[in-house]
């Protein structure tokens, strides 16, 4: 990478940073929720049952997304790209939005400590399992490349 643009990574590291990325978000949102869950007055299986019902809802559209992003990082024609190429624009401006939405309404109040549990906790392991998808995306780039030219 001697003759390569300041800032600029191999493809195969674009999904390593992605994968970080996602990991260490759906961490910190899952951390909120699991905090929230530990202000509910009674955990009900209701509660562990709507959670895993928002992970299976985001799960599928960041599994999605992450093929997706994974695919367009493939594409580069280059074989360096800046390291804030792990996103296109539209991921960094719905990121953007959901981040602010979230601190929004959670700072508001008006939401209840039941809706943020159950809501957070499922989207941050939703997020967190997108972050383990692009990891192993970034494992088997070798193979995913050659296979590809």
């Amino acid at each position: 990478m001697g003759n390569s643009p300041r800032f600029h990574v191999k493809k195969r590291t674009l999904l390593a940073v992605a994968g970080c990325v996602w990991f260490l978000a759906g961490f910190n949102v899952a951390r909120l929720g699991v905090l929230s869950y530990q202000l509910v007055d009674r955990i009900t299986l209701v509660h562990l049952l709507l959670s895993v019902v928002v992970f299976l809802l985001f799960g599928r559209m960041f599994f999605k997304m992450s093929g997706k992003h994974t695919r367009r990082i493939h594409g580069y024609p280059q074989p360096t790209r800046p390291v804030w190429h792990f996103f296109d624009a539209k991921a960094y401006c719905i990121m953007a939005v959901m981040m602010g939405g979230g601190i929004a309404l959670r700072s508001s109040g008006l939401l209840p400590d039941a809706f943020i549990a159950v809501f957070y906790t499922g989207l941050g392991c939703a997020l967190a399992l997108a972050g383990v998808l692009f990891w192993r995306a970034y494992l088997r780039y070798p193979q995913d490349a050659a296979a590809l030219s």
